[in-house]
């Protein structure tokens, strides 16, 4: 968490507050979080004069663009980004901040401590880590049926784990696959190679279908995700499988079980979800 869902509606609401501002200067509270360039003063006078051009995303990612640069960051857990006066109260937890020249800042939060920001020569971010062994982004129109099997298929992992691996398919964590798999009628440890061709047709439909819906509404907010006004998402009020342990399905009734896959937690309906 944040999953694919929730770092999209960052990335448009960074589109929103940030594009074209000019960075005067950049502050780093928490060196550990910069990983390249390795000299936290080095990335702050490279970063010195720049005005952002837009945001993008790659998987779980957000690519801020630059003129000749790309900053990429990831939120890991619970990093969240937020726009904010050079006024305002610097909140503890505030790791990295980027003071614009019209005196707004956009400051980088994150309790845990885990997100990481790689700078970049722009173009040169696709080439390297943490980007370059990245699979397929499901919400690409390149993102097929045939792709996804492609990716896939021969796998002998259980399909959750193909799901949650970020080489095969990207964005897909924990929630979403609970949710897919319960909407494509898949039990979680069925082996991916074990998939038939219409199996891999409606797995493909209701990832699209999932994600797209999480979109819409903001992302979830299971536990502390905001996107970068404050706002929750509302995905969570929609949820079918996820963290509904020992509640009826909402298609026949059954309680549903939970159980460890791939080292996550695992929510399944023994009767819509068939271990075949």
């Amino acid at each position: 968490m944040p999953e694919l869902p929730e770092v999209e509606t960052i990335k448009r609401t960074l589109n929103e507050l940030i594009v074209d501002k000019h960075i005067d200067h950049v502050t780093v509270n928490l060196p550990r979080i910069i990983q390249r360039p390795d000299d936290i003063h080095a990335f702050a006078m490279e970063l010195a004069d720049h005005r952002i051009t837009g945001v993008e995303r790659r998987g779980k990612f957000l690519r801020i663009l630059l003129d000749g640069l790309v900053l990429v960051s990831h939120l890991r857990m619970e990093g969240r980004y937020g726009l904010y006066s050079q006024h305002d109260p610097v909140e503890k937890h505030t790791h990295v901040i980027f003071h614009f020249k019209d005196g707004t800042e956009l400051r980088y939060q994150d309790v845990r401590q885990f997100g990481t920001m790689h700078l970049f020569p722009a173009g040169q971010d696709l080439l390297e880590k943490p980007l370059n062994k990245l699979g397929l982004e499901p919400m690409d129109d390149s993102f097929t049926p045939e792709m996804l099997r492609a990716a896939v298929g021969t796998r002998s992992t259980s399909i959750k784990a193909a799901l949650l691996n970020q080489s095969y398919v990207v964005g897909i964590g924990n929630i979403y696959v609970d949710e897919s798999l319960f909407k494509a009628g898949i039990h979680p440890v069925q082996p991916a190679k074990s998939l038939t061709g219409s199996q891999f047709h409606v797995l493909h439909e209701a990832i699209v279908s999932t994600l797209g819906a999480s979109i819409q509404v903001g992302g979830s907010s299971i536990k502390s995700f905001v996107n970068g006004q404050g706002k929750t998402g509302g995905f969570q009020h929609q949820l079918q499988i996820y963290g509904r342990n020992a509640k009826p399905c909402v298609n026949c009734g059954t309680l549903i079980e939970k159980s460890v896959v791939a080292g996550r937690g695992t929510h399944h309906c023994p009767v819509c979800q068939p271990l075949r």
